[in-house]
């Protein structure tokens, strides 16, 4: 899997993209589903696919939490605003701590996964890690039946001088396969007040809801859909 390199070395300008302050609302509405949905108490939540830690930010008051991701670099920047949560580095196609959590929380970094069996690998590692009676929570960022070609602008400025801006077109080369494209370009202000263009591609996978739940199923869930 080609790692795109806001995951690798532009991850530090990753919280001028997509900054935590932001994520309050949509955190809060990931809290409620799990803690409604669990038949435990839900104390202990596994994130696979943690990125920023954004989502994390706002969870942690809530949940005691374990950040996984693929990315050293993204671990790095999860832990400039989260220092006191435990982050281990894992593939959440093959991650085995060894240990079960009372949920599970995978949110877009899911999208990443382009085929059937990455996708069923992934769900299986949220099995394998979810209590008896707990929940687990995939939430990706689109689904075959919703899917539309979009474009999205923004970014940040920081106290260092830095900036960012980006623009986002999401789109779908070949509406036959399983797959999306996000292309980025961004613009990345430097402390020096140089400015440099980088165009950034994502390959994201795009499965219909049956298959969805279809894979969810087989690990070992009950599975249902709850709209956000």
């Amino acid at each position: 899997m080609d790692r795109p390199r806001l995951y690798s070395d532009l991850a530090p300008w990753f919280h001028l993209l997509t900054a935590p302050q932001d994520y309050a609302v949509e955190a809060d509405f990931y809290t409620r589903v799990l803690t409604e949905s669990s038949e435990i108490p839900v104390a202990s939540v596994l994130e696979l696919g943690s990125g920023g830690g954004n989502n994390a930010s706002h969870m942690k008051d809530r949940f005691e939490l374990t950040l996984t991701d693929l990315s050293e670099e993204m671990l790095a920047v999860s832990r400039s605003v989260n220092p006191e949560i435990e982050h281990v580095a894992g593939d959440m196609r093959t991650l085995r701590l060894g240990r079960a959590f009372d949920g599970v929380f995978v949110h877009d970094a899911i999208d990443y996964m382009t085929t059937v069996e990455d996708l069923g690998a992934a769900i299986e590692t949220a099995f394998v890690h979810c209590a008896p009676g707990g929940a687990a929570l995939f939430a990706p960022d689109h689904v075959a039946e919703t899917f539309a070609a979009a474009t999205e602008d923004g970014g940040h400025d920081c106290a260092d001088g830095r900036g960012l801006r980006y623009l986002e077109w999401t789109w779908d080369p070949d509406p036959s396969d399983d797959t999306y494209r996000a292309d980025f370009a961004y613009l990345l202000r430097k402390a020096t007040g140089e400015v440099e263009i980088v165009h950034d591609c994502h390959t994201c996978g795009l499965f219909p809801r049956a298959r969805w739940l279809e894979l969810i199923e087989t690990a070992g869930f009950r599975a249902e859909l709850r709209d956000g």
